[in-house]
């Protein structure tokens, strides 16, 4: 009989798949702005915001906050590295210096912000639940947040009746990464990854029923140029990954 932690490690690594792949998907994108050597009307924030949102789960699942949890603390440091490859692309070809200095700005931000959140949690609260608690609570509110900004597209499906620019790939990958790491909360009761995984598994769903509604009105144009403004969904969304 298989025990509850073998079963939870090999979901674990199942989801550390999962969300691998869901960090690779703006790859896409930035191989058009590495040959274009242009970022055109690509934005960064979303990319920056999964910076914030790799590192709270980071901390999340050091031993300082929760033992035991090395899976979480892998798949978001690949994440982690990942993300600031693209941020560097991004600022290697922002040729009109567009949001380069907005992307210092926020990064610096966000290293201030959390070394005061690793300040916090180590000098006012003493235990493990106090500290989960704290960390967690970050976790779930960024958590939610991206797995919920691929559905600000839903607008642009519903007036177009198009789904072109909602890949079915990154709206299944949003699903499965939710359920794999919904379970993995389940196995070994987490309140914090079990809320923000179980509303990405929702988030998710949803987004695949629009994509079966929708799929039969879109209109075949072929291969086309897609403005990387249009499909960037954030991989993040990835970050997640409980």
């Amino acid at each position: 009989m298989v025990s509850a932690e073998a079963a939870r490690n090999v979901v674990g690594i199942i989801g550390n798949v999962i969300s691998f792949g869901l960090f690779l998907s703006p790859v896409p994108t930035f191989y058009r702005i590495c040959k274009k050597k242009d970022v055109e009307e690509f934005q960064p924030y979303p990319y920056a915001a999964t910076v914030l949102n790799c590192l709270f789960w980071i901390l999340y699942g050091l031993p300082i906050v929760k033992p035991d949890s090395t899976l979480v603390v892998t798949i978001n440091s690949v994440g982690l590295v990942l993300e600031l490859i693209y941020l560097s692309i991004f600022c290697i070809f922002d040729t009109q210096n567009k949001g380069r200095k907005k992307v210092f700005i926020v990064l610096f931000g966000e290293v201030i912000f959390m070394a005061a959140i690793v300040v916090i949690t180590l000098l006012a609260f003493h235990t493990h639940e106090k500290r989960i608690l704290f960390v967690g609570v970050f976790c779930d509110i960024f958590n939610i947040l991206m797995y919920a900004s691929p559905l600000t597209i839903v607008k642009k499906v519903v007036t177009t009746r198009s789904v072109e620019f909602m890949p079915l790939s990154l709206s299944l990958a949003n699903f499965l990464n939710g359920c794999v790491w919904t379970a993995y909360a389940l196995i070994r009761f987490d309140i914090f990854m079990l809320v923000s995984n179980g509303l990405g598994a929702f988030f998710g769903f949803l987004q695949l029923v629009l994509y079966a509604f929708y799929y039969k009105s879109t209109p075949k144009r072929g291969s086309q140029d897609v403005k990387p403004s249009e499909i960037q969904l954030p991989a993040s969304d990835a970050a997640s990954r409980a």
